[in-house]
């Protein structure tokens, strides 16, 4: 029983050990859940982001980076304020759904990455997040 090979009366094997194969899909499985999430979030604008303990995904559709100078960049290319509401709004036309994910640097002053929201919404486009950095500290001391 077990999975293992039996041998008939003749000596010949009928069966197929099927615990190494599923030793192997289980490895390929995790290695494909670690790496994903460095697949699918890629970070091309250097900024330093605030720690948060809270925090989840949401699908980018438009990434917006503010660096530490203040410089606004959609989609990796530097843009205007005004450059970054048309690109909002077509973006808007070309999906209804369209979701903004706004990483500024932590040294950023408020009031500009509250500007940068404000050039969002004034495109049309309500859903956006902040992204942020997992706080390593907090995750380890919340209760599971």
């Amino acid at each position: 029983m077990g999975g293992g090979a039996s041998q008939d009366d003749e000596g010949a094997i009928t069966g197929i050990n099927v615990t190494p194969f599923v030793d192997i899909a289980l490895v390929l499985l995790i290695i494909f859940m670690v790496t994903a999430k460095y697949i699918v979030t890629p970070q091309a604008i250097p900024v330093d982001l605030p720690h948060a303990s809270t925090g989840g995904g949401v699908t980018v559709a438009v990434a917006i980076s503010v660096d530490q100078t203040g410089a606004i960049f959609a989609d990796t290319r530097p843009v205007t304020e005004q450059e970054l509401v048309g690109v909002m709004r077509q973006r808007k036309a070309e999906n209804p759904e369209v979701r903004a994910i706004i990483a500024a640097d932590q040294r950023v002053p408020h009031g500009r990455v509250i500007r940068v929201i404000d050039l969002v919404r004034q495109a049309g486009v309500t859903k956006f997040a902040i992204q942020t950095q997992p706080d390593e500290q907090a995750a380890a001391a919340a209760p599971r």
